[in-house]
């Protein structure tokens, strides 16, 4: 599974491939480095509604699959694809604080502890290993 933030630069309409099979293609632009991105995925079957609720220019976060597949031409030439399908899409700031996720500190001096003193401190040296 992979994520992506960025804005939305572009979306098509739902495509019916076949009598079972749909997809949708989309764009999102990064630009978190130095050179923008412009990056295509895709949602298939009943994934393809979640991008009613978004337009261009939103800000979203994308979770994906890369997918990878082997085709052989007629002529017996093998090529490779690779696709990036989509199976969330969320706004920016949905779910959680506009900057992120919030930083974890494992430094257990940071915890209330219901023992006593904190971790460090000198009535916290005695003899116990731990």
């Amino acid at each position: 599974m992979f994520k992506l933030t960025g804005s939305i630069k572009m979306i098509n309409a739902t495509v019916q491939v076949s009598d079972r099979f749909s997809k949708r293609e989309f764009v999102v632009s990064d630009t978190s480095s130095q050179y923008p991105q412009d990056i295509l995925f895709q949602s298939t079957q009943d994934k393809c509604s979640l991008l009613d609720q978004f337009q261009v220019s939103d800000q979203i976060e994308v979770s994906f699959n890369l997918r990878g597949r082997e085709w052989t031409s007629p002529q017996g030439e093998i090529k490779y694809f690779n696709t990036l399908e989509a199976w969330r899409i969320e706004k920016v700031g949905q779910g959680m604080p506009t900057g992120g996720p919030s930083p974890i500190s494992l430094d257990p001096n940071d915890f209330p502890s219901d023992k006593g003193p904190a971790a460090g401190t000198k009535e916290d040296d005695d003899d116990l290993p731990f």
